[in-house]
C-alpha cells in the first residue's frame, strides 16, 4: 500500500494512493498518518475513499518522524569518487528534523552556499523498536520505506571540522516521499532502481544490489548504538554521481537548477534549487 500526505504546509491530510494512482482522502479514518495510526490506515478501505480531485502538493509522508540516522558511503562507486577508504563498518550520522521537507518542495540553499550537492537515497521508516536486533529479524521492523534526497553542503560538511551533520542537517536538505510504501509493495529493498537527473541530465544511476551493508544488516548494525524506535527514519546511501565526484570538474548546485529523483516502487521527486530567503519574511539576508 501507498500512504501519503497531501496539503499545504502544516495543513497536510492523510491519504491512501490507489491502484490508478489517485489519492484517496484518509481524514475521515484518521486525523493525521503517524507511526501510531498506521494500523488503522493499513486497514482502510481505499475504495470506499473520497478521491482527492486536482493535484495536490505531497508533504512528508509520516507526521511526527523522531530522528532520522543516516549512513554514508554505503555504495563502493560513489566512497571512490569522493576519495575516500571503502567503510570496513557503515559510517553513521545524523540529520536534523528540521531538514525534512516535501518531495517536491523548493530545496534552499543555506547562506553562502558554493558547494550544494545531491544524493538519491533509499529512506527506511522503522516500524518496531530496535534494540541489539538480529539481521535475520531485521527487516520485521520496519514499518514501510520512502524516497529520500539527501542534499548536502560539501563545504560545510567537510572543511568546517570533522562533523558531517554540518553540510547535511539545512532547512529543506531532506526531501522525503511521495509515499510511504510497505514492505509487502516494495518486495525485496536490495533491488530497487535508482535514479536523478540536475536540469534535465541523468546524473545518478544505480541500484539498492550494489549497497556495501544492506538494509537488515544496517538496521542491526545502527541498533548496537542508537535505539531505533517506531517512526524514525534511516537513509541508507546514495549511487556514485554526486556533483562533487564529476569530472573534470565538480558540479555544485545554483539558484534556478533543477532535480528530478526517482525510485522504483517509491515514486518520484522534483525540486527547484532557490538561493536562501528568511522563513518569515522572505528577504534574502
Amino acid at each position: 500500500m501507498k500512504l501519503c500526505r497531501f496539503g499545504q504546509p502544516g495543513q497536510e491530510k492523510p491519504g491512501i494512493v490507489d491502484a490508478d494512482g489517485a489519492i484517496r482522502d484518509l481524514s475521515g479514518v484518521v486525523a493525521d498518518l503517524t507511526i501510531e495510526t498506521l494500523p488503522q490506515a493499513l486497514a482502510a478501505d481505499a475504495a470506499a475513499l473520497p478521491v482527492v480531485e486536482g493535484a495536490p502538493r505531497y508533504g512528508v509522508p509520516l507526521k511526527g518522524i523522531g530522528k532520522i540516522v543516516a549512513i554514508g558511503l554505503n555504495y563502493r562507486d560513489h566512497a571512490i569518487e569522493s576519495n575516500l577508504p571503502i567503510p570496513t563498518e557503515p559510517m553513521m550520522f545524523m540529520k536534523a528534523l528540521s531538514s525534512l521537507s516535501g518531495p517536491n518542495d523548493d530545496v534552499m540553499l543555506p547562506k553562502g552556499s558554493t558547494h550544494g550537492d545531491w544524493e538519491v537515497e533509499l529512506g527506511v521508516v522503522i516500524g518496531k523498536t530496535c534494540r541489539y536486533v538480529d539481521r535475520a529479524e531485521a527487516l520485521d521492523h520496519v514499518a514501510g520505506y520512502v524516497l529520500v534526497n539527501d542534499v548536502s553542503e560539501r563545504f560545510n560538511q567537510k572543511q568546517r571540522g570533522t562533523q558531517w551533520s554540518k553540510g547535511k542537517g539545512h532547512d529543506t536538505f531532506c526531501p522525503t516521499g511521495p509515499w510511504l510504501v510497505t514492505p509487502d509493495e516494495v518486495g525485496d529493498p536490495q533491488d530497487l532502481d535508482m535514479s536523478l537527473d540536475v536540469n534535465g541530465e541523468r546524473m545518478q544511476t544505480g541500484n539498492t544490489k550494489t549497497m556495501i551493508f544492506p538494509v537488515d544488516e544496517l538496521i542491526a548494525y545502527v541498533s548496537e548504538y542508537i535505539t531505533l524506535e517506531p517512526g524514525d527514519l534511516l537513509i541508507t546511501g546514495t549511487p556514485p554521481g554526486v556533483g562533487e565526484g564529476k569530472k573534470p570538474e565538480a558540479i555544485y548546485l545554483k539558484a534556478g537548477d533543477t532535480m528530478a529523483l526517482s525510485i522504483e516502487k517509491l515514486g518520484t521527486q522534483s525540486q527547484s534549487v532557490v538561493a536562501w530567503r528568511h522563513p518569515r519574511t522572505g528577504a534574502s539576508a
